[in-house]
């Protein structure tokens, strides 16, 4: 068996029945009749985006990751003015919070280049 049919297949292998075995269900199945080993094969199913619909799901798309990666320098300048502020006006509070915030959107911005690669490496192709 080569690797695009395991990669695109998944095989379901049922047992004969054991002599005396009951279904819990009393009523039994017709796979519980079949003699030696049945293998099944369900096709993989690989969404794809209906005709037309590629064209503005890109500009969605990149609308989106253009307003990310906005909202990650706005938060920097909040965060810096922050603690600016804090530290002209003597607010220690004000100064904390800027530096936490310094802190989340760093974060915020590995998680967001290191996630979508942990996902797809998980998933694979988007084939069910």
């Amino acid at each position: 068996m080569d690797l695009t049919t395991l990669t695109h297949a998944m095989y379901v292998a049922v047992g004969a029945p054991i002599a005396g075995s009951a279904s819990p269900s009393g009523l039994g199945s017709a796979v519980e009749h079949l003699p030696g080993r049945v293998s099944v094969t369900v096709l993989a199913v690989c969404p794809k985006a209906p005709p037309g619909a590629q064209v503005p799901t890109d500009t969605i798309t990149g609308y989106v990751l253009w307003g990310v990666g906005i909202l990650f320098v706005v938060g920097i300048i909040i965060a810096i003015g922050a603690i600016i502020a804090g530290r002209v006006f003597a607010m220690p509070h004000a100064s904390k919070v800027g530096v936490i915030s310094v802190v989340v959107v760093f974060l915020a911005a590995i998680g967001y280049l290191v996630l979508p690669s942990m996902l797809s490496g998980l998933l694979g192709n988007g084939c069910i």
